[in-house]
């Protein structure tokens, strides 16, 4: 009897290993299958009077080939990955958007500086004047176009987000829904090993989307974090994560992980990977900086054509107006303030590329922060001017009330936000373009040597304040410069004077551009005079105020409108590599971006390689297995054929 109870225990526990290997062999393709082997142990042993014998056999039962060290590596590596290339794959339909070459948006901004080359040459030439209008509409187009795909862009990866947290919050449900049912089958005291690896493959799933860390509990269900220490599932319990508009910031999207109805935000930086993180950095950094680098090139553009525009006077004689127009600047958005916060454009030349952050610790001071690089600095509102203000990077925020500003009010500030899609060409008429300086030089006052005026032009302040009376400009050769004479020898028709030097002219070079400004009755002009040839003493000049038509013939501001080519507006940079400042940026964004890509793919790929080295299927090991527990199972059968012989020997001997 013992050996036939030895026999069918044997048979019974290599049909089972059988069956476990063909449930391994079955599964050799199936997405998180572990593999899984039998447990094997004596029967025990019984002690007779002739020795102690054994009794075979039994199963312990089946375990699956699990690390969780391995496990948490892979799914820690290919959350990154995930969130890597998500972002990754923003960018490079963001670098789509600025291309190099021919159809650049560069080459766009500098035939339309270019284009002041022919009015600069022949500044009655109507067709000249026509071809500077088609140029700056064709800039004013690129840059609307690109502002416009900009936001598509955002709105696009506004949907892909929330498709994102749709797909996180199902994944919840069912890890929960799995949870469930391996807390029920764990009840007996035997490992659900499918389930397992079912709710395995759900958190893969789940990590390529958000990262997250998991803690097991006593009855075998699972408990999951996001950022670190928020549960998005507890037990058969899952949260929902919520994506929606930033109400400090209505560009930025924010997260929250929705818990019994209450709406927990998550730390941006905390959630380590998935593609929601790689989506989320994407619309929240690195398309604002593209907005903001292309929007400041609008900004410094506009305000530094129509500055010099301003400088100019037209065919009719008229000053100069708005070459382009482009949005007001957004005022900002508080938290919980309510004071209007609005930018104002002081130096085009010294902008940054960024957005700002105010924050109150009192009703008249505190910090801000400059967004692109997070550096900060204190402020105090200067409460000497109305409205109040706030001055940073070639920009003064006024606060129209300050009375409202509170400790803790806290305001951001996108300055550049709708700069490009608003952008538009306010002129028209050839006629309009004011390529004449309102300058007049008179050089028959005293000049005794060759000179020669290769250039006059204003450079800043206003037509006005050029003195109709005039100045005069009289050679110093103990100085080697020219000084200002107020009013001029000899003198013009006489008139009030009311002039000083702010900045005197430097020392003369042939060649190259004196600048000075003087202030007239309170209004400044700055001026820009190019002479060659060697001065001698007794030399002078006359400038005074030019109008009518008689400056149909001078080309001054066409020149200044050129000149601004070469005028250092980008951290160094001038305005006419200005695309190249902001296609750098991006380019080397995009290649970070592609970088990390690569990189954590290729760690991903490692650890998965590793882990599945160590759990999955191997055909091989599987058909040396089947060969094992085949022959034992034929063995035993043989074994039990013996013994049921044996047994019928002894029956049929007593009968």
């Amino acid at each position: 009897m013992s050996s036939l109870n030895i026999a069918s225990r044997a048979l019974t526990t290599n049909l089972a290993a059988l069956q476990v290997v063909g449930h391994n062999i079955a599964n050799v393709n199936t997405p998180g299958f572990s593999r899984q082997s039998v447990q094997l142990t004596t029967a025990g042993g019984q002690n007779t009077g002739s020795g102690y014998f054994g009794k075979g056999v039994e199963m312990v039962g089946v375990d699956r080939a699990y690390s969780s060290f391995l496990t948490v590596d892979a799914l820690s590596t290919s959350s990154v990955a995930a969130g890597d290339e998500a972002r990754y794959q923003r960018l490079q339909q963001l670098e789509a958007l600025f291309p190099l070459g021919e159809s650049s948006l560069g080459v766009t901004l500098n035939n339309a500086l270019n284009a002041w080359n022919a009015v600069a040459s022949s500044p009655t030439d109507s067709t000249a004047r026509t071809v500077v209008i088609s140029r700056a509409e064709e800039l004013a187009a690129r840059l609307r176009d690109t502002g416009a795909k900009l936001e598509d862009l955002r709105l696009t990866s506004s949907t892909q987000l929330e498709a994102t947290r749709g797909t996180i919050n199902t994944l919840a449900t069912k890890i929960a829904e799995v949870n469930l049912r391996i807390v029920e089958a764990s009840g007996a005291g035997r490992s659900p090993n499918d389930l397992l690896d079912q709710r395995d493959q759900l958190m893969a799933d789940l990590n390529k989307h958000i990262q997250t860390t998991s803690v097991q509990s006593d009855d075998g269900s699972l408990t999951v974090f996001v950022a670190g220490s928020q549960p998005l599932v507890l037990g058969g319990r899952a949260g929902e994560i919520v994506v929606q508009r930033s109400d400090a910031d209505p560009l930025r999207t924010d997260v929250f992980i929705r818990q019994a109805g209450q709406d927990v935000p998550l730390n941006e930086s905390f959630l380590g990977g998935g593609s929601l993180k790689g989506i989320l950095q994407f619309v929240n950094t690195d398309l604002p900086n593209a907005v903001n680098a292309l929007g400041r090139l609008t900004v410094s553009l506009v305000e530094q054509v129509n500055a010099q525009h301003h400088l100019g006077l037209d065919l009719n004689g008229q000053p100069g107006g708005d070459i382009f127009t482009v949005a007001a600047m957004p005022t900002g958005v508080g938290t919980p303030g309510s004071a209007q916060i609005t930018p104002t454009v002081v130096d085009p030349t010294a902008l940054v590329a960024t957005d700002y952050e105010l924050r109150f610790t009192t009703a008249t001071d505190g910090v801000l922060t400059r967004r692109a690089d997070g550096s900060t600095q204190p402020f105090v509102v200067d409460t000497g001017t109305t409205p109040y203000s706030v001055s940073v990077d070639g920009l003064r925020f006024d606060i129209a009330a300050p009375a409202s500003t509170q400790p803790g009010d806290v305001y951001t500030l996108r300055p550049y936000a709708r700069a490009a899609a608003s952008i538009d060409v306010a002129i028209a008429q050839p006629q309009s373009l004011a390529a004449a300086s309102p300058v007049k030089l008179q050089t028959n006052l005293g000049l005794t040597s060759s000179l020669t005026v290769e250039s006059l032009r204003l450079t800043g302040g206003s037509a006005a304040g050029v003195p109709v009376a005039g100045f005069g400009l009289v050679w110093n050769a103990g100085t080697g410069a020219f000084d200002v004479q107020v009013p001029p020898d000899p003198p013009l028709p006489a008139a009030p004077y009311n002039i000083s030097v702010v900045t005197p002219p430097g020392p003369y070079s042939p060649g190259e551009p004196m600048t000075f400004t003087v202030n007239n009755n309170g209004v400044l002009a700055s001026y820009s005079l190019t002479l060659r040839g060697a001065p001698q003493a007794g030399d002078s000049f006359s400038l005074s105020r030019g109008t009518g038509t008689e400056m149909n013939q001078n080309f001054g501001n066409a020149q200044g409108m050129l000149d601004l080519r070469d005028v250092p507006s980008f951290g160094g940079v001038t305005l006419a590599d200005g695309y190249v400042s902001v296609f750098s940026g991006l380019a080397g964004t995009v290649q970070a971006g592609k970088f990390a890509a690569e990189f954590s793919t290729t760690a991903a790929t490692n650890a998965e390689t590793v882990r599945a080295n160590y759990s999955a299927v191997n055909l091989d090991e599987e058909a040396a297995r089947l060969l094992q527990y085949q022959q034992a199972y034929q063995a035993v059968a043989k074994f039990l054929q013996t013994a049921q012989s044996t047994f019928d020997v002894l029956i049929n001997s007593f009968s």
